[in-house]
């Protein structure tokens, strides 16, 4: 007995040491990986490692409510998935016209910003733990208030890179080491929160709680350059309501289109005054006097403003709509589909987990060669990416079989990846530091609107292969010819 006791104790210690050089060896690459080509006196680094840490508090999240609230209904009725895709996109309700003027407004409290993001889903992680364990109706809503801290999560930290990135490194490079940081923390999370996920579900939140505490703290000590330089103050005008600093008043690059009054009282349009996104333009009022947008917090409120971006950004989320639309239909589509009609010769189950890993392996080479751009043009990019994803679409509507179905896959995924890097970009260079989050906001909105009408389609259409996937075709050939002018115009 004492002698299997010391042989086990060995072994014990054994891997836990073996475990331990790994674990070191592993951390140590990462942070190479994180800090090359001058990301560590840049900031970029520091936000990298804060990324990897958030990913895998989300990963172990998501775990925790993948059997519940977040659970993919494919094995239900069709007509019941409409719930779970209105419960999807909730969250960005109040994502684009609310959280992303915030965030523009008090962008020169950026790492406060993303810190209060994470300290946020620490706290309703916890309550979720214990909500979770009493079966109580409020986890659904306590989950959607979560996921919409997590949206704001992202657009605050897409809106920073641009601030963080060194001489030599492309914004689509640096998109990338994000993106691999996620898949790191992702593939981190979901081993702990999965093993410790094996005592309950409550106690992976609490896994997640732990994560969101460390990220909270490396948040708030993030280097001074995240936060944008705060402006000085303008000399007060004369204006109908009260200016919000930064969001809706004059100053304002993002915003076109409401009503104007000079000190004559006289209307102007917005577009005859200087704008950031729509420079060379005078900045006069119909009398030729000096004119102010008559817009404060009522007027905000109770006004919808059309939000200007450049052709560039427009093209780009058109893009990537189509790619996350191809996304959602896949998701769905498939699923339903495996199990009325697999590829012949094929197990419906060994056919669903064949595309589900391609799309994975897509991803995941998607953020890597999204590290090899080099000096690429993002759109052309995306483009080409489009491109790939329609003939694919085409072949798996004409020759439908296991083979067409995992190539599909594979490029659904890398298209996906690489658009969303490549749009992230575009906005981050095309677009004024003033409105970057209101941007982003917007895009992730359209995005996972995109995403859900997908599904939706994937959902409704027949369970005929050559039907639903020549439809999908058929949509993403509409948007390849519209991306094509659009880049044509532009040239």
């Amino acid at each position: 007995m004492r002698t299997t006791g010391r042989v086990t104790a060995r072994g014990t210690r054994a891997g836990a040491q073996f475990v331990g050089r790994g674990t070191k060896a592993g951390a140590a690459k990462f942070r190479a990986f994180a800090r090359a080509d001058g990301a560590d006196r840049s900031g970029l680094a520091r936000l990298v490692e804060l990324h990897a840490v958030g990913s895998a508090a989300d990963a172990a999240f998501t775990i925790s409510l993948a059997s519940t609230v977040l659970a993919l209904p494919t094995g239900q009725a069709r007509g019941q998935v409409a719930l779970f895709l209105a419960t999807t996109m909730a969250p960005f309700v109040v994502l684009s016209p609310l959280i992303g003027p915030l965030l523009d407004r008090y962008r020169h409290g950026r790492r406060w910003a993303i810190g209060a993001t994470l300290a946020l889903r620490a706290f309703l992680s916890w309550q979720l733990a214990a909500l979770l364990a009493e079966g109580s109706a409020w986890v659904l809503p306590v989950a959607l208030l979560c996921l919409v801290a997590t949206r704001a999560y992202a657009v605050t930290t897409a809106a920073a890179i641009p601030r963080v990135v060194p001489e030599g490194i492309t914004l689509v490079k640096a998109n990338s080491r994000f993106s691999i940081a996620s898949l790191i923390g992702m593939a981190l999370g979901s081993v702990v929160a999965g093993l410790v996920g094996r005592i309950g579900p409550d106690w992976s939140l609490r896994v997640a709680f732990l994560a969101y505490v460390v990220a909270t703290v490396l948040a708030i000590t993030l280097p001074a350059v995240v936060d944008s330089h705060r402006e000085p103050p303008r000399e007060a005008l004369p204006t109908a309501y009260p200016e919000v600093d930064g969001v809706g008043d004059e100053q304002d690059p993002g915003y076109a289109g409401y009503p104007e009054v000079n000190e004559a009282g006289e209307s102007g349009d917005r577009a005859d005054r200087a704008d950031p996104a729509d420079p060379g333009v005078v900045g006069t009022g119909q009398a030729g006097r000096r004119a102010h947008a008559r817009i404060g917090v009522r007027a905000w409120l109770r006004r919808r403003l059309t939000l200007v971006v450049p052709e560039s950004v427009r093209t780009a989320m058109l893009a990537g709509s189509a790619a996350r639309l191809l996304t959602g239909f896949l998701t769905l589509f498939a699923g339903f589909l495996m199990s009325e009609a697999p590829p012949e010769g094929v197990r419906d189950v060994v056919a669903l987990g064949a595309v589900a890993v391609a799309a994975g392996v897509g991803n995941a080479a998607g953020a890597f060669l999204g590290n090899r751009l080099g000096r690429r043009v993002p759109q052309r990019v995306a483009t080409g990416m489009l491109l790939l994803a329609t003939v694919s679409a085409v072949a798996t509507a004409a020759f439908y079989s296991l083979v067409t179905l995992i190539v599909l896959g594979l490029v659904t995924g890398a298209f996906a990846q690489l658009g969303r890097l490549c749009l992230g970009a575009i906005v981050q260079s095309d677009t004024d530091e003033a409105m970057h989050s209101r941007v982003f906001a917007q895009s992730e909105t359209r995005l996972q609107g995109a995403w859900v009408i997908g599904g939706a389609l994937g959902t409704v259409l027949p369970l005929i292969p050559w039907l639903g996937f020549g439809a999908v075709s058929a949509v993403l050939v509409v948007a390849l010819v519209t991306v094509v002018r659009a880049e044509v115009r532009t040239r």
